[in-house]
């Protein structure tokens, strides 16, 4: 009979790191990610608590992971310690042990409760290779449709489904280029997405965007998470979801 494996003893504390993933490292895909925080965590002699089992691994929760190749400045995850430690010396410390482009930006303790349920909407900015005009043409149209269908392969096959619903709010502006006297030839799309399953992404935009209002995008578009949170639904604002976790410290 197979020996039965060692109980670890439960988190003695619980704490929630905002991170940000810019510049190339926003190719990372959660995988790797996960992989590179795993081992930042050894690197930086965090006392992190662990599962029991034959296989014990990290008590580390994510939530709300960005798709691979947006940027993001609100990424979230949770980790159970064994021991208690100072939230501002432990983000320092991951922080130096994450490589540049990775960067932890607050760590607060968690009072409890789930913090992906605060996760509820998105603020997104899409930088994308189409005159100012055109943008506000296609997306006024898409503003004024009940529905737009879009279709993506998903782990459990070819999904249509309605990105519409999703979208909070939508706005267009020049890109900063552009109105310093640039070619004009870019565009900013500032878009509020409400959290659903699945999960509209910025692509899931672009393609509603093209399948209600023919907008065709050249080159990459530029994908940035810039926040996510609880949404306002009287302002259509994300709000911060740490807020709760200051005002209890």
């Amino acid at each position: 009979m197979r020996e039965q494996p060692e109980q670890q003893a439960p988190p003695v504390q619980r704490l929630r790191v905002r991170y940000a993933k810019r510049g190339r490292l926003r190719f990372t895909s959660h995988r790797d990610f996960s992989r590179a925080f795993e081992r930042a965590l050894v690197r930086a002699q965090v006392p992190v608590a662990y599962s029991s089992g034959f296989n014990p691994h990290p008590r580390i929760s994510y939530a709300g992971a960005s798709p691979t190749g947006a940027a993001s400045e609100a990424e979230y995850l949770e980790i159970g310690m064994a021991a208690e430690v100072d939230p501002a010396v432990l983000g320092t410390a991951l922080d130096e042990a994450l490589p540049p482009g990775l960067d932890v930006l607050e760590v607060v303790v968690s009072p409890g409760g789930s913090l992906a349920d605060r996760l509820e909407a998105s603020h997104w900015r899409i930088t994308v290779d189409v005159p100012v005009d055109e943008a506000s043409a296609a997306v006024a149209t898409f503003l004024a449709a009940d529905e737009v269908s879009v279709e993506r392969m998903t782990k459990k096959g070819l999904r249509t489904f309605d990105c519409r619903a999703a979208v909070v709010s939508l706005a267009v502006s020049p890109s900063e280029s552009a109105s310093d006297g640039g070619s004009g030839e870019c565009a900013i799309l500032d878009v509020v997405l409400r959290h659903g399953t699945p999960s509209v992404r910025p692509d899931d935009i672009l393609a509603g965007l093209r399948a209600a209002a023919g907008l065709e995008v050249s080159g990459a578009p530029l994908h940035e998470r810039l926040a996510q949170g609880p949404l306002d639904t009287e302002l259509g604002t994300v709000e911060d979801p740490f807020a709760p976790d200051r005002d209890t410290a």
